[in-house]
């Protein structure tokens, strides 16, 4: 008897979650990059830098992080000033330690529509004005091998 094939779940979620406490117990600082140009992504504008942003999700520099499977969740200062961040998983496009940028870089995938953020007063969805091509191109890791 041969098993028909099960369609899986990302394994996104797992990969962050597993590096991020990985980084964490090699007394690195874990930062994640984001797609900023996807849908539902909300992060402050002016740290983005060719459609992406680089996140520091130490312990000491967010509050209530969630690696959900869904969606990474926090709270964090930009430039003192306290933000609510919200990027579904499938715009996270990877995660490595800042000392030695150790790590992965995720291939896009074709995943379910992102999930809504939260219907919370503190989240404000950030909307880009660029075009979708534009978009598709920013998705692209700026990160390169470092040995």
């Amino acid at each position: 008897m041969s098993k028909q094939p099960t369609t899986m779940s990302s394994s996104r979620p797992y990969m962050v979650r597993a590096l991020y406490e990985w980084i964490l117990e090699n007394d690195c600082t874990p930062y994640i990059l984001v797609n900023a140009l996807a849908d539902n992504v909300m992060v402050p504008t002016e740290h983005i830098k060719n459609g992406q942003i680089v996140l520091n999700v130490s312990p000491n520099a967010v509050r209530d992080l969630e690696l959900s499977n869904e969606a990474m969740m926090f709270n964090g200062r930009f430039g003192g000033v306290p933000m609510d961040i919200y990027a579904p998983m499938s715009a996270v496009l990877g995660i490595y330690a800042r000392e030695n940028g150790q790590g992965m870089i995720f291939e896009m995938e074709d995943l379910d529509p992102e999930p809504e953020p939260p219907k919370d007063k503190r989240f404000k969805t950030v909307q880009s004005s660029k075009p979708a091509a534009k978009a598709e191109k920013a998705e692209r890791p700026s990160l390169k091998v470092v040995k």
